[in-house]
């Protein structure tokens, strides 16, 4: 099977979306099948390249505006590819459309990541667009339950979408004994962007005299959130790690002894994140926010969820932490739960039967449309 997927960025970019396309493309290189991934290069020039057996096409890209690229290559170069699935991984509204207007596989998937949350304005001229586009795709995958049942865009076509959480390895990922410390240490791990919420999180860490938190991650908003820790006079009790090779990503969360997501928009829709605390045999604390952090972190179980932007109830959060045997009971639940429901191999195999649906579905309406004429 040829297999095509639409993004605009991909490895060396670091991001959710984009790492999640690198497992999944290079999972299904090592099953068997050939893979092509077309995105947009950051310059202007247009590049290809052979990454771990999957093709790589890097279009050229003019500009970018709205957090899209707008590419006049990527489109040119989808019109010269067959692929039996294409794979559209949204929110993309470029690569959506191409998908749409130049259908160039056999079926088109789309798996909607996120609901575009903060370009409402842009949102209110695309949105009609979007709705046909969805309409059109052969199957839509969404991560959780929660989002098809949220989203007004994935719950009118609900009977499309499928479930496919997302995966990590749990062999990377593993438990570590832990040492008692002079106070609770505090982990978060991801972009730092506006949604993340950190700004809540350092604000409770007032009220958390003897807390830790390691900030590990780059992104837009460090130096403002530097900034703030510095304003709030949390010294050396916050450190900003940056961005570390994924190599020694598992050995921050061993160091840990609660994770702390603590988002507050919907642009937060899964949390992978979350995954690998839990593989690493942490208790997550997250927020309500209708995606998948309240269905992957079960409340009372594998960890607490509690309200966004929520200064107090995050630090009663934390302080539930106190007691290492709660610490230690939620983080064997939550790995648990992880090798039951979240490894890499049941996502691929996952992804793989939307596949199979959709390419039964199209051939058997050749074969009614046949019959018909």
């Amino acid at each position: 099977m040829h297999i095509l997927h639409l993004y605009k960025d991909y490895f060396p970019v670091l991001g959710g979306i984009e790492n999640h396309i690198r497992v999944l493309a290079e999972a299904q290189v090592a099953a068997g099948h050939e893979v092509t991934v077309l995105v947009c290069d950051p310059g202007r020039q247009t590049r290809c390249e052979m990454l771990n057996g999957v093709r790589i096409i890097k279009a050229g890209r003019l500009t970018t505006r709205a957090s899209m690229p707008i590419s006049l290559a990527q489109p040119w170069h989808f019109l010269h590819q067959r692929a039996d699935v294409v794979h559209v991984h949204a929110p993309y509204p470029l690569g959506e459309v191409a998908a749409w207007l130049l259908r160039r596989g056999s079926v088109t998937v789309i798996t909607h990541h996120s609901d575009v949350v903060r370009q409402r304005g842009w949102l209110q001229l695309y949105g009609p667009l979007l709705r046909y586009v969805l309409r059109a795709a052969d199957r839509i995958i969404a991560t959780s339950p929660q989002y098809i049942e949220t989203s007004p865009w994935l719950r009118p076509v609900a009977y499309k979408c499928a479930v496919v959480p997302l995966g990590v390895d749990v062999s990377q990922f593993s438990p570590a004994t832990r040492q008692a410390g002079d106070g609770l240490r505090l982990l978060f791990v991801g972009r730092l962007r506006y949604y993340k919420g950190l700004d809540v999180l350092l604000q409770a860490l007032v009220q958390l005299s003897d807390a830790q938190l390691t900030i590990v991650g780059d992104g837009p908003m460090r130096r403002p959130w530097e900034t703030l820790a510095q304003a709030l006079q949390l010294g050396d009790r916050v450190r900003f790690v940056g961005d570390v090779p994924d190599a020694e990503l598992p050995e921050w969360y061993r160091q840990a002894d609660v994770f702390v997501l603590p988002a507050n928009a919907r642009a937060e829709a899964f949390g992978t994140v979350l995954l690998e605390a839990m593989a690493s045999g942490l208790p997550c604390i997250t927020t309500e926010l209708g995606t998948g952090t309240s269905w992957i972190v079960q409340h009372g179980v594998t960890g607490l969820v509690v309200p966004p932007n929520d200064v107090a109830a995050l630090a009663a959060a934390v302080e539930h932490f106190r007691d290492r045997s709660v610490r230690d009971a939620m983080g064997q639940a939550g790995r648990a739960r992880v090798e039951q429901s979240f490894t890499v191999e049941r996502m691929i195999r996952g992804v793989e039967a939307v596949y199979q649906d959709a390419l039964e579905g199209a051939a058997t309406r050749r074969r009614t449309t046949k019959r018909v004429v």
